[in-house]
């Protein structure tokens, strides 16, 4: 069987399976969200037989590199691929869509498997994602969720998403809730090209004729920067802004940061990056409270001198209209669900 034409980018979901065939440490820099990785080299076999090719001989490095990946993809064979129908259609991919994808699309479609090679590889994908980023956002109208910090922007989120709206969720993506105490615990950020990925698979999969929902941002989510584009065509939309009083919004903060107060050095270490802000009496003020549990006066004030004077600096610069005003009351699931349903029909 020969290998299927070239299929586009365009064409991705029409493939049960994306087998990205780099080597691990290049599929965490960047891959196609959902494709798997099924490396024909790994890293430290990439750098050995590069190494032969440069310094001793082109020839031996391939002679070499074919028996490695020969190796490799029999193992793919035999511990991922063994139980695929014969009507399973991958496509495969490489950096360039050169030998590494090749050597693996050859193997499949012999076997019988209609398989396919991305045209292009990896380079061409990380072209379309930047181009396609500069376009996409100005298509589609955004209802951005806007609030003071804990009033359960994020929960509404989810909220909507539940009911079936078009949610683009910048903080999931991301893997951060975007403030100075938003690192999620054992979790690392990705990097910024698979957050783009991440952020042009999501956004190409709605339809520009419904709204999409996403939660006011500054332009930078922990390490991450919201790509431009994005963030401009946020600017220019409609928000809707959610209140909540400040019990409300201590209660939310608690359960989102339960993580800090079981480890408060980690807590402490975080508020130590505050200090060109606010100086250090306030932060051994806060750090005070720390070592004393005091959590609900730690929160109310981390609110009042930091979160909502830095929020009502960023949203009266960027979001002075707003087309609904709603009152977070009850910040249970059940009463977010209630309130996407209120957004829903407005």
């Amino acid at each position: 069987m020969k290998i299927l034409s070239s299929p586009t980018l365009a064409q991705l979901s029409e493939f049960d399976e994306i087998i990205d065939v780099r080597s691990p440490s290049e599929f965490k820099l960047d891959h196609i969200p959902g494709a798997g990785n099924y490396p024909v080299l790994d890293d430290e076999e990439r750098a050995r037989v590069g190494t032969i090719y440069v310094q001793e001989s082109p020839f031996l490095a391939k002679k070499i590199g074919a028996a490695i990946v020969s190796k490799n993809i029999a193992r793919h064979l035999e511990e991922s691929f063994m139980d695929k129908p014969k009507s399973w259609r991958p496509l495969v991919y490489c950096w360039r869509g050169g030998k590494r994808s090749g050597a693996m699309a050859h193997i499949l479609s012999e076997i019988g498997w209609p398989t396919a090679r991305l045209e292009g590889g990896y380079k061409a994908y990380r072209k379309m994602v930047i181009e396609s980023l500069e376009a996409l956002p100005g298509s589609f109208e955004f209802r951005v969720i806007c609030g003071e910090t804990g009033c359960g922007k994020s929960r509404l989120i989810e909220a909507l998403s539940r009911i079936g709206e078009q949610v683009l969720d910048l903080e999931t993506l991301a893997r951060h809730r975007g403030s100075v105490l938003g690192k999620l615990p054992g979790i690392d950020q990705p990097g910024q090209k698979y957050f783009e990925s991440c952020v042009w698979f999501t956004l190409s999969g709605f339809d520009p004729k419904r709204p999409v929902y996403v939660e006011s941002e500054s332009r930078k989510i922990g390490n991450l920067r919201v790509p431009q584009s994005l963030i401009e065509a946020m600017w220019k939309s409609r928000a809707i802004r959610l209140h909540a009083e400040i019990g409300v919004r201590q209660a939310i903060l608690f359960e989102d940061y339960r993580h800090f107060f079981a480890h408060p050095e980690a807590l402490n270490e975080r508020l130590d990056c505050l200090a060109p802000l606010h100086g250090k009496d306030a932060i051994d003020a806060w750090k005070a409270l720390i070592a004393g549990k005091d959590w609900e006066r730690l929160l109310g004030s981390l609110l009042e001198q930091h979160y909502d004077k830095a929020y009502r600096k960023s949203i009266v610069l960027h979001y002075k209209e707003y087309t609904s005003f709603h009152e977070v009351s009850d910040p249970t699931e059940s009463g977010f669900t209630a309130l996407a349903k209120k957004i829903q029909a407005e």
